[in-house]
């Protein structure tokens, strides 16, 4: 597994779990300034950027292998960043561990049925029947028209315009290696899985009442806005910002962006020793 670790060892830990399609990568812009603030794990989740295929893919699988990576790492107490596919991964370790949550940082991660639009209706039909047919339909999206329009479906042009393309050139690049598009497909299918752990998901949140900071990206083409009222009626002192962004807010809005998880942190961290 391919991480990425920066800060003091002795600050509170922040475990940055990105997306579909990227990697770590995602977070090149905020680690720096994170970093000052915490000690930053960014790993590349199984099967993207760096890191290995693992021989059978879930999230659970992801959650365990993370999990290990955690403990070898000595890590304790951490905040955990959700990202999209990331949710399911984070939301897993956090279940598994829920005394050791400082805090969850929500960005354009669903965990409630109200972020399925009706541009789910494909997937949907696939988890439900898995025929060969369904599945074609539900994984059109894995070209490189697709993984670009992760980063531009649904975002204003002058947005749109500030996000460097080798972002989603970098991403197809990886995901033509050996076994990276079945690792997809995998992922694809056991997302329903993630989505039957929801009434699972809501008892975690209402007893345990986390910590949470949620940054959302009002554009975004996969996951319905109204998921962000579904997160604060969980979580209901929740801070909230809905920014000016698409599924990917950090590729425009990192600065906005890591100076709320630093203050988050800092907010978190004083509450756990006040």
């Amino acid at each position: 597994m391919s991480f990425i670790t920066a800060g003091d060892p002795a600050g509170p830990a922040v475990l940055l779990l990105h997306g579909f399609p990227s990697s770590a990568r995602t977070f090149r812009q905020v680690v720096p300034e994170l970093a000052r603030a915490a000690y930053v794990i960014a790993p590349d989740l199984p099967g993207f950027g760096e890191s290995d295929v693992l021989p059978a893919v879930s999230f659970a699988a992801f959650g365990a292998a993370i999990s290990e990576l955690l403990d070898r790492l000595g890590i304790g107490p951490r905040h955990v960043y959700l990202h999209d596919f990331g949710a399911p991964v984070g939301l897993h370790i956090a279940m598994a561990a829920p005394e050791k949550v400082l805090g969850l940082i929500v960005q354009n991660a669903n965990a409630h049925r109200t972020g399925l639009g009706p541009q789910w209706a494909q997937t949907m039909a696939y988890w439900s029947q898995p025929s060969p047919e369904n599945e074609a339909a539900a994984t059109a999206h894995l070209t490189f028209e697709g993984i670009r329009d992760q980063y531009l479906a649904g975002v204003p042009p002058d947005v749109a315009a500030r996000i460097p393309a080798e972002s989603w050139e970098e991403d197809w690049r990886v995901m033509r290696l050996p076994g990276r598009l079945d690792t997809q497909r995998a992922l694809i299918a056991d997302y329903g899985r993630h989505v039957d752990r929801f009434d699972a998901i809501a008892e975690y949140l209402a007893r345990w009442q986390p910590p949470a900071l949620l940054l959302w990206g009002r554009h975004d083409a996969f996951f319905d806005l109204a998921e962000t009222l579904s997160w604060m009626r969980a979580l209901p002192r929740m801070e909230t910002h809905v920014l000016d962004a698409g599924h990917f807010l950090l590729e425009t809005h990192a600065s906005a962006a890591v100076s709320l998880m630093c203050d988050f942190v800092g907010r978190t961290r004083r509450g756990a020793t006040g």
